[in-house]
């Protein structure tokens, strides 16, 4: 196995569990529906950056990281929930990035297109998962104060506000981090699926925590292994593995 190679299993296992980690504190946040819509953000950036012969994931970046200021900006002026800003958001995003990007580019954007990974964008996306996963555990406790009790939490001296701008730029690096593996179609699905599944199996936190990276790097493997073997876009793969393993787990749980 070459170091290309070794290069890229080690990107999809990092994104993945950073994508796992993640995931739980969102659906804890009751975002589930949001983690879809905020990676369809990226669409534009994607075809504005093929216009412009670019690299598509810097475009996806710029533009997740632009969209999550604003819904962040939008959240604290206006007091609208963030599902709701996320929503008018993402039909915009969506919108424009329809307009910019069409036939194979358009299906590459949407469902993914690993290829082969040049060492910068490998060095990029490890440096990248390395800091949402240590963001995460890092601040795993302060994230659960503040969603519990944003009075308790001021009162302890965290800031609420910082802690959920924190929380949503990690959220679209994560994002932009799958976007070449499952496509803007799919990406909040790796987000979503492997944190419900440990949710109902976990009995606290860290086992969550556990679980969900757990399941989202199986999921992502056994896609990615499969999708080079048939020759066929990993992101639906990748997807179909984590939803049946969610699957099996309501099976475990109706039968202890």
């Amino acid at each position: 196995m070459t170091a290309i190679e070794l290069g890229s299993i080690a990107l999809s296992a990092s994104m993945a569990i950073a994508a796992g980690l993640v995931g739980c504190f969102a659906v804890m946040r009751r975002m589930t529906l949001a983690a879809d819509a905020i990676s369809h953000v990226a669409l534009p950036g994607i075809g504005i950056a093929l216009l412009l012969n670019f690299y598509p994931i810097v475009g996806a970046l710029v533009m997740l990281f632009l969209g999550t200021l604003l819904i962040w900006g939008l959240q604290i002026k206006t007091n609208i929930s963030t599902e709701t800003v996320i929503g008018v958001v993402f039909t915009l995003a969506l919108a424009i990035g329809s307009f910019f990007t069409s036939g194979e580019e358009l299906i590459d954007a949407l469902f993914g297109a690993p290829g082969t990974l040049t060492i910068w964008e490998t060095a990029f996306g490890l440096t990248g998962a390395a800091l949402v996963i240590v963001l995460m555990l890092v601040l795993k406790n302060a994230f659960i104060v503040a969603l519990v009790s944003p009075d308790i939490a001021s009162t302890s001296g965290l800031n609420v506000a910082r802690l959920d701008l924190i929380f949503l730029l990690a959220f679209a690096l994560t994002v932009g981090l799958g976007l070449r593996y499952l496509g803007v179609l799919l990406m909040g699905s790796l987000i979503i699926i492997p944190a419900v599944t440990a949710r109902r199996l976990a009995g606290n936190l860290t086992a969550m925590l556990s679980l969900s990276a757990g399941v989202a790097v199986v999921s992502t493997l056994l896609g990615t292994y499969l999708g080079a073997v048939l020759q066929r876009e990993t992101g639906p793969l990748i997807v179909s593995f984590a939803g049946g393993i969610f699957f099996l787990s309501l099976l475990k749980r109706q039968s202890s």
